[in-house]
């Protein structure tokens, strides 16, 4: 049995943004998402805001994506362009009236265990926003990515301003590395492609 498959099994993939091993369980996992989607357009939905060091990570990996310039993949909520609790529904229906039907990965920061800060979770399903924080917002995307940034249970609003950026950051590039990597191993990322952006990084 390959390693794809056993992973196809699992719905959640949990691992240490430093831990190699777990990078590349959730990079296996994420490559199997991605060959779901077949030809649908590719939407990276990063959710967040740069006025909470906390909430600052769906910004940070957006604007890595971004720039980062990956063919035929689609990046919304960046520093520059967030997608936040207060656009949310409206950038949702945005992007319903420009894409169709595309395979979204939502990302957004989130507050666990003490000894889960620094861990990324990877999940099928959508992802619901605001839950942390007790906001109802819509839910959205096919699959899930979240960062445990600090720690939950008790004044989340403080704790999400609190946050260092240090490790917001470091988590922002080990996630869009991850994301980079896998994308340009799925079918729709065109080999020629996809060596034309690895020699330009």
């Amino acid at each position: 049995m390959s390693i794809l498959s056993v992973f196809a099994e699992t719905e959640k993939v949990k691992a240490h943004i430093d831990d190699p091993e777990g990078r590349q369980r959730l990079k296996v996992r994420l490559i199997e998402c991605f060959q779901k989607a077949g030809r649908r357009p590719f939407l990276i939905l990063c959710i967040g805001t740069d006025r909470s060091t906390g909430d600052a990570l769906g910004p940070l990996i957006g604007t890595q994506l971004a720039r980062a310039g990956l063919p035929r993949l689609h990046v919304w909520g960046t520093l520059d362009e967030p997608v936040h609790a207060t656009n949310l529904a409206e950038k949702i229906a945005s992007i319903r009236d420009s894409l169709l039907n595309p395979y979204i990965v939502a990302i957004d920061a989130s507050l666990g265990r003490l000894d889960s800060v620094g861990c990324v979770t990877l999940a099928d399903g959508p992802l619901r926003p605001g839950a942390g924080v007790h906001k109802d917002l819509p839910a959205v995307g096919d699959v899930n990515i979240t960062g445990i940034v600090n720690v939950g249970g008790f004044m989340e609003y403080m704790v999400l301003q609190n946050t260092r950026l240090n490790l917001v950051w470091h988590m922002s590039e080990r996630i869009s590395e991850l994301i980079a990597d896998a994308y340009l191993q799925t079918e729709v990322c065109a080999p020629a492609e996809a060596e034309a952006f690895r020699e330009r990084r």
